[in-house]
């Protein structure tokens, strides 16, 4: 049952927020709140009146006491939302909106805001993007210029801004690559021709390219042959071909035993095959490692692997 105390002062904050005087509603609502803390609507309500004075802030903060007190009052989550897109809070916003569409999917207003504030964080990204590309074409990175200007159009397609700075750094771009590969040996193109057939997700003729490099080398520990082998293993990663995985990062992992990637690729195939314990020896190797050196990304798959290829393990014991 409401505290009819508690409910006479939300009475007034009412007449108040109605004569549109939000000062006073907001001091009404807080001596509700200070009767009894546990009524959801007396935060929404306080939430709604700052909201009225701009104060968003303090609205974000009532509207988030209110769906603590009540995760089940989708207003809340309304509330919330709207304040910290005031406060240019977007990822925040769209958060909550998810959390709010979660207790009730079919809302209209919070479907409406979520689409708001992805086109607002959509807009935000090219903005940022654009930006970096400016500066990498100042500083004459055109490369990476021309990167960040596709990641662009990607989101915003036939953006001016963006096209305008792709008229610059594109033939820059071009005319450097140029100038590089006249300079690279036969077997460096080779490479090259095999990186550009895996960005296009073509592993087969990527495979071969690296295959015709390492052959031309003839020494299986040079520099670029390692970086084919890294390569081809994730080739072959993509193709399910986990024998080839294995034997090309066990190839990296003879000159290179503390590399990383090549490790934690070797683990993933030996799991794919059923080879446990050697993925889990690969995985403890990963993890004994400074985190420094393997990175928080990897840490965090190494140790799910663990925790997994444990298990795993354990039962084939309890089995034999």
């Amino acid at each position: 049952m409401p505290n009819a105390a508690a409910e006479a002062k939300k009475a007034e904050g009412n007449a108040a927020f109605k004569a549109g005087d939000y000062r006073k509603a907001i001091e009404k609502y807080g001596e509700a709140i200070a009767i009894d803390p546990a009524n959801h609507t007396y935060w929404s309500n306080r939430s709604a009146s700052y909201a009225g004075l701009d104060m968003w802030e303090q609205s974000r903060d009532d509207a988030k006491q209110c769906v603590t007190v009540d995760k089940t009052f989708v207003k809340g989550y309304f509330r919330m939302a709207t304040a910290q897109k005031n406060l240019n809070e977007l990822e925040g916003a769209r958060d909550t909106l998810n959390r709010g569409l979660a207790v009730e999917p079919r809302n209209a207003d919070l479907k409406k805001n979520l689409k708001e504030i992805d086109e607002l964080l959509r807009a935000d990204k090219v903005a940022k993007l654009i930006g970096q590309a400016e500066t990498a074409l100042k500083l004459g990175d055109y490369g990476d210029a021309v990167k960040l200007c596709d990641s662009a159009l990607r989101l915003d397609a036939g953006n001016s801004d963006v096209q305008r700075i792709l008229r610059v750094a594109q033939p820059k771009f071009e005319a450097q690559e140029k100038a590089r590969k006249s300079g690279l040996s036969r077997t460096e193109h080779l490479k090259e021709e095999g990186d550009d057939f895996y960005k296009r997700a073509q592993f087969e003729d990527a495979i071969k390219k690296y295959t015709q490099c390492i052959d031309a080398l003839g020494d299986r520990h040079h520099a670029l042959a390692l970086k084919c082998f890294s390569n081809r293993s994730a080739c072959y990663k993509q193709l399910s071909n986990f024998d080839g995985v294995i034997e090309d990062t066990s190839a990296v992992l003879e000159v290179e035993p503390g590399n990383v990637k090549a490790l934690v690729r070797r683990a993933q195939a030996f799991e794919a095959i059923e080879r446990y314990r050697y993925a889990l020896q690969d995985v403890r190797t990963v993890l004994a490692m400074p985190p420094d050196q393997v990175g928080a990304a990897n840490i965090s798959l190494a140790n799910g692997m663990q925790h997994r290829l444990n298990r795993v393990v354990q039962q084939l014991k309890q089995d034999s």
